[in-house]
């Protein structure tokens, strides 16, 4: 077999720089879209102009990966900010499904991103990828995101990366590692929503796992046992050996972050469970909080 070829679009992030080296490890031929000018042959320019992606660049390819996104760490989320959150998503998803559609039959597999904040805030359910969309901020904006994927035709093989908060410094622990480091660690709001998680090295895992299978659609990349939001503070508390006592209540989480950040972010309650992951066959590195906390801490 030839060297393989895959299409990285959002390759400078956190998920997206590792993948990145995991692949090339694995011995395939990385291609990045930038938002600069190119600087070499492994990288090709886009969205700077307004020009369409042309088909050729992506013609080929073993998979295009698709993990553009602003983050939603960044607070507040102002109107503006929203906004840039959506657009940041949307446009991006809709030039590479352009691009495919036109490749038709001969258009490579489109491992799309998206979030577990697709289902909203769901107290009491188990929730697998057959679950309909939540209704916060974030649901409706992951719901947009998956329907532009899905526009690159029925043709392509198209998966929607359904990604839970990555347990590492530089993602859902950056600012959860800042205060604990301080000793204000605590409970946010009632600490019993149960927070969808995923280690770093699992997520690329599975992305990479997903390259080769036969899966399509929709499918859930969180971890294997469910925990809450104090499971999860408690457990980084102990691991940093600071206390974990201060209370955070909703009330002061709306007003300091405002309302949709905080419900869409810290106090939803969301039982995501991987199953599709789990039926192709992915084996989960780091099957609870404590272990992904340990090896996000030891990096």
């Amino acid at each position: 077999m030839g060297e393989r070829r895959i299409v990285v679009a959002g390759a400078s992030g956190l998920i997206g720089g590792a993948l990145v080296h995991a692949l090339r490890v694995d011995g395939f031929r990385v291609v990045r879209l930038v938002r600069r000018e190119a600087h070499g042959p492994d990288e090709i320019e886009w969205l700077r102009s307004g020009e369409p992606l042309p088909p050729d660049a992506l013609a080929g390819a073993a998979a295009v990966v698709g993990l553009n996104g602003a983050s939603i760490g960044r607070l507040p989320w102002t109107p503006a900010y929203r906004d840039t959150l959506r657009r940041s998503r949307i446009d991006s998803t809709r030039t590479l499904a352009a691009a495919l559609r036109q490749l038709g039959d001969e258009a490579p597999r489109f491992i799309s991103g998206s979030a577990v904040g697709f289902y909203g805030d769901r107290p009491g359910e188990r929730l697998t990828e057959t679950s309909g969309a939540g209704g916060t901020f974030l649901a409706e904006l992951c719901r947009e995101w998956e329907a532009e994927a899905l526009a690159a035709g029925p043709a392509v093989r198209v998966v929607l990366l359904r990604t839970a908060p990555v347990i590492h410094r530089r993602g859902v622990l950056k600012p959860l590692i800042a205060l604990t480091r301080l000793g204000l660690g605590g409970p946010l709001g009632s600490g019993r929503q149960l927070w969808p998680w995923i280690s770093l090295e699992d997520e690329v895992r599975a992305i990479r796992h997903l390259v080769d299978s036969d899966v399509e659609g929709p499918v859930n990349l969180t971890g294997p046992v469910a925990a809450s939001a104090k499971d999860i503070g408690r457990e980084l508390a102990r691991a940093m050996h600071r206390p974990f006592v201060l209370p955070a209540p909703a009330w002061a989480l709306r007003l300091g972050l405002g309302r949709d950040a905080a419900d869409s972010l810290l106090l939803a309650d969301a039982r995501v469970e991987p199953r599709a992951l789990e039926e192709s066959g992915f084996e989960f590195r780091h099957r609870t909080p404590a272990e992904a906390i340990a090896a996000a801490l030891a990096e």
